[in-house]
């Protein structure tokens, strides 16, 4: 046992010492490329003996060797290159920086976290589920306007997007149903598409609802283009809709909660340069009328956590 943590503290020692032998190597290097000509010869071969020095104890792999050639080269930078060297203020910023720019890119241009608000998408999202939403499937759009710079997919029947309100600036998800030139209707609570009804499967006709009067739902496994999901109907309500023809460059879209959702049967179809993005999974779950965070609640608070929806896959 003592061998071995012997062992793992060298090697701890030896990664580091190299991660700080490639570092002041490339830095002092850097600087003679850039500095040189500004510098007195006798400082550059002094600079590059000990950068020599350096990088033979790493090639033999001799530590003690190398820690000496790392404070030796670290001290004469700081004697003869102080001028061009970074602050370890100025360095943090630099680092912060470059990780805020890779996250904005990140945010921007591939993936967005969203947190779901409402019960329009139960069962397949519920609130407090916070998903990942890539806004690389359909293409690249131009940061804070709704131009795209390239696309090369558009959305399919059964995708569920994220997308800008029509009417307002808030974010929605729904399901897309219907694609440029599509025929949709609704006939007592049925999907109608081009004229053909939707393939549809009671599962449960006791499915647990709260917006309903009896207190319980329909659950319907429904089958679109091939994809299959579950919806919620209220038996309760008979749902009348249509038949409308979506536009060129629009969806028409609704919730799978599908007597309790705000989508395209209120207020219109969506267009494509308003959608941000295909939800891809869910990444954490909390039910939010457990109540927040507070120091007498910790024990609720995690008891609130929806461990099982983690990694769930929006589908």
């Amino acid at each position: 046992m003592k061998n071995l943590l012997e062992r793992w503290r060298t090697w701890r020692l030896r990664s580091r010492l190299f991660a700080e032998a490639k570092h002041l190597v490339a830095e002092a290097r850097h600087i003679l490329d850039k500095k040189g000509q500004d510098i007195p010869r006798a400082v550059v071969t002094d600079i590059e003996g000990a950068i020599a020095a350096v990088e033979t104890a790493r090639k033999a792999d001799d530590l003690e060797s190398l820690r000496h050639g790392l404070v030796v080269l670290d001290e004469r930078m700081d004697q003869h290159l102080a001028f061009a060297r970074k602050s370890t203020a100025r360095e943090y910023a630099e680092s912060i920086g470059v990780a805020i720019g890779i996250a904005l890119l990140l945010r921007f241009f591939v993936i967005e976290a969203f947190q779901i608000p409402s019960g329009s998408m139960i069962p397949t999202l519920e609130i407090g589920d916070h998903i990942f939403v890539s806004k690389f499937a359909y293409g690249i759009g131009l940061p804070l306007t709704e131009k795209k710079l390239l696309a090369w997919h558009e959305p399919q029947r059964g995708d569920v997007i994220v997308f800008k309100y029509p009417l307002g600036s808030d974010d929605y998800i729904k399901r897309v149903f219907g694609l440029p030139g599509d025929k949709v209707e609704v006939r007592h609570n049925e999907i109608f598409i081009n004229g053909k009804p939707m393939s549809r499967e009671l599962v449960n006709g006791r499915f647990p609802s709260r917006d309903s009067i009896r207190g319980v739902g329909e659950l319907w496994l429904e089958h679109l283009d091939g994809h299959a999901h579950h919806a919620l109907h209220q038996p309760d309500r008979s749902t009348e809709f249509g038949p409308v023809v979506v536009p060129p460059r629009n969806v028409f879209v609704m919730g799978d909660n599908r007597d309790n959702s705000n989508d395209s049967r209120v207020w219109g179809t969506v267009r494509y340069e308003l959608i941000r993005g295909k939800a891809l999974i869910v990444w954490w779950s909390r039910d939010p009328e457990r109540g927040g965070w507070s120091p007498s609640g910790v024990a609720d608070w995690f008891a609130s956590i929806r461990f099982k929806r983690f990694f769930h896959l929006v589908e």
